[in-house]
């Protein structure tokens, strides 16, 4: 079971797919990708490619040790998603291989169907409630949207208050028995957290998101002290090693790594069992494409302190395509109640239209994440 070739598509919206066919002629498919480092992801598929064709593809562990542990520099976003991309597609073709979903090859599923949310609002976040009630009406169970958007380092009250603002708007819509998570984008300093925080805790939040940078995690125990909102992150995360001090510190209660940036299914997976060992839940990011809401899914499905899984469908990153137009059967993800239900097809559980690929391959795209400044010119996180 040799791999034969690797072939890169880099599609609209913002995502880069990974085409790897065994030389008899078992195709697998992943998706490394950074948003808006498209191009220098694929640069780096294309160097591991110089090790991997030839090399038997159902030796999973062997060639993600060698490909993360056999150079000297390892880590970080870009090595560690081109990894996680052809992680998938080994994984894929490997189920397809047996004729089995990968969650059989995890253990075995734990559940029958897999909780998700919708995004409302936009990276400026408006007219939230609205979107909400229309995402209640879909049949979602529960929403998240961004908590707000420029914070300088010590900001005015008033942005407090809009912030505060919106999410009593979108609980008033929807009732408490839809969830709402709140992410602050890494955009929010630690001081400011701690008055964020504290307002938006009487509308309760399923959970408050990145509520410093992932660099800052050092200061998540202080404001775990200053609220009883579930504290989340994870998705600037990269593999089982960082997760450690931050479990460790025992301040996080659900992380989100991202299969497509964090290792792959396998990796999450380890990284999944380390969360449960304290206690900690997972829901894994993804506001990415199809394959790698697939591959979230195979973990979803094995794993049982997964509670909730991300999915772009109708995201406002999303224009011109959507999660559903590169997929053969959409069906495979049709929601019900805001569940998506188990599937039992083999490998990921998905057969991707190739000839849409191709198409808008040819389309191609530039994503950028924007640039923000705050009103005295200096840099603000996006």
């Amino acid at each position: 079971m040799k791999i034969r070739s690797m072939e890169l598509f880099k599609v609209p919206p913002r995502w880069l797919f990974l085409k790897m066919t065994t030389e008899e002629g078992v195709v697998g498919w992943g998706e490394p990708i950074v948003e808006g480092k498209a191009d220098t992801v694929a640069a780096a598929v294309t160097e591991m490619s110089e090790y991997l064709i030839g090399k038997d593809a159902r030796r999973i562990e062997d060639i993600w040790q060698v490909l993360y542990r056999g150079g000297f520099y390892r880590g970080g976003p870009i090595l560690t998603s081109a990894i996680s991309g052809i992680e998938h597609a080994l994984w894929d073709i490997k189920g397809k291989t047996l004729g089995v979903p990968v969650y059989d090859l995890l253990g075995g599923p734990v559940r029958e169907k897999m909780r998700v949310y919708a995004w409302i609002g936009g990276d400026r976040p408006a007219e939230v409630a609205e979107a909400a009630r229309q995402r209640v009406a879909e049949g979602y169970k529960a929403v998240k949207m961004n908590g707000t958007s420029e914070m300088e380092w010590v900001d005015s009250f008033t942005k407090v208050e809009e912030a505060a603002e919106r999410l009593a708007s979108v609980r008033a819509a929807v009732g408490n028995g839809v969830g709402i998570g709140v992410d602050f984008h890494g955009r929010v300093r630690k001081g400011m957290a701690k008055l964020l925080m504290k307002e938006l805790e009487p509308y309760k939040p399923l959970f408050i998101e990145e509520p410093v940078l992932a660099e800052n995690n050092d200061v998540l125990p202080e404001l775990a002290r200053h609220t009883s909102s579930l504290i989340a992150t994870g998705e600037r995360m990269f593999t089982r090693w960082d997760f450690k001090g931050l479990l460790a510190q025992g301040a996080v209660d659900i992380i989100q790594p991202d299969l497509s940036h964090a290792g792959g299914i396998w990796e999450v997976r380890k990284i999944a069992a380390m969360a449960e060992a304290y206690d900690v839940a997972v829901a894994p990011h993804c506001p990415l494409g199809p394959i790698t809401l697939a591959a979230s899914l195979q973990l979803d499905f094995c794993t049982p302190n997964a509670f909730i899984q991300e999915q772009s469908l109708g995201i406002h990153y999303n224009q011109g395509s959507d999660l559903l137009d590169y997929l053969a059967d959409p069906a495979v993800f049709r929601y019900e109640d805001g569940y998506v239900l188990r599937s039992d097809k083999p490998g990921l559980g998905i057969d991707i239209n190739e000839d849409k690929v191709r198409e808008m391959a040819k389309v191609g795209h530039q994503w950028r994440n924007p640039i923000w400044r705050n009103e005295d010119g200096s840099l603000s996180e996006w």
